[in-house]
């Protein structure tokens, strides 16, 4: 595990030196965060706030992973992933600071640029692996074949669904940074047991990268990551798991991903059927805030979860390691 905390260490340290550098010239060049005026009224006073923090830690995370890893394929792969997805985020961040807007690009722009991303992943899957429908299962010792499911199954669920939730969480003050370093923490440990050695090194950077960015998005945030950094994020995530076939692993240590972007689905399903809200606004994390809990407690409750369904996703690994490939 050497090499993975040197990346870890590494990234981290990048990451804290490109957030002073970076974090005022995004101030000066006024790249400041819109607030939706449809949510909390606390929120309002964040507008301002520098945003595409993203620039800040995904260099931090891409260099840590070269120096440490190698140019190894699968460490270009999930990488190009990263960049891609979050260069999707920049563009997006990029109209909503010109145009002084909440939304940037268009719904069916991000998606025709996301479903081109993930094609392109699952594309080099059935092109490098020699069994490229099998993926682990809990509770199943060993890979099973999910065959004609795996497509769907990859793209929709895995990659797609976990950039747009990474993005639909991203809502207070370190939420995101830190969900995402406890996963990654835990997808260190278990790509490591399991010989996956890039892809370790990859993940134990973006831990890096996400705690040194907690320095400057802990609440009261001196910057965003914006949607540069969550898509970033996602797509890493999404890579991680589809290039060491943990997809199910994903959605376990992930699952506040998957309860947040379930509240924004009942929600919409609810007021469409019945005009009625079933939260008083979401993703849920908003719902919490709206009922008297301070940003904080909110962060902090939904990192205690993610640390939990860490540990749990951990147990369940250990019983089912198989290094293929």
């Amino acid at each position: 595990m050497r090499s993975q905390f040197y990346a870890a260490l590494a990234s981290f340290i990048i990451t804290i030196a490109l957030g002073i550098l970076l974090i005022p010239a995004l101030d000066k060049l006024k790249f400041g965060q819109t607030i939706r005026s449809d949510g909390p009224r606390r929120h309002l006073k964040k507008t301002g706030t520098p945003t595409m923090g993203g620039i800040i830690f995904i260099p931090a995370i891409a260099l840590a992973t070269i120096l440490f890893s190698g140019i190894s394929e699968n460490a270009l792969v999930v990488i190009f992933s990263m960049v891609g997805f979050g260069l999707i985020g920049f563009a997006d961040d990029f109209i909503k600071i010109t145009q002084k807007r909440s939304l940037g690009l268009r719904a069916n722009q991000k998606l025709f640029f996301q479903l081109f991303l993930s094609i392109g992943l699952i594309i080099y899957i059935y092109s490098r692996y020699t069994r490229p429908t099998e993926i682990l299962m809990p509770f199943y010792p060993g890979s099973i074949d999910i065959g004609a499911f795996y497509i769907p199954i990859t793209l929709v669920f895995v990659i797609m669904g976990t950039v747009n939730s990474a993005n639909l969480t991203d809502g207070l003050d370190g939420l995101v940074s830190g969900i995402i370093a406890i996963i990654s923490f835990f997808y260190t440990v278990l790509l490591t047991m399991n010989n996956h050695w890039s892809l370790s090194i990859f993940s134990a950077a973006i831990t890096g990268a996400c705690l040194g960015f907690l320095l400057f998005n802990h609440h009261p945030a001196r910057v965003f990551m914006g949607d540069t950094g969550s898509l970033g994020l996602g797509g890493a995530l999404a890579a991680l798991a589809v290039l060491s076939r943990s997809h199910f692993f994903l959605a376990i240590f992930g699952l506040i991903f998957i309860i947040e972007t379930l509240s924004v689905i009942l929600q919409v399903i609810s007021f469409k059927l019945t005009g009625k809200r079933i939260f008083k606004m979401s993703p849920i994390h908003h719902h919490f805030e709206l009922c008297g809990w301070s940003e904080s407690k909110i962060v902090h409750m939904f990192w205690l979860i993610t640390l939990m369904t860490g540990i749990l996703g951990f147990l369940l690994y250990k019983e089912v390691i198989r290094p293929i490939s």
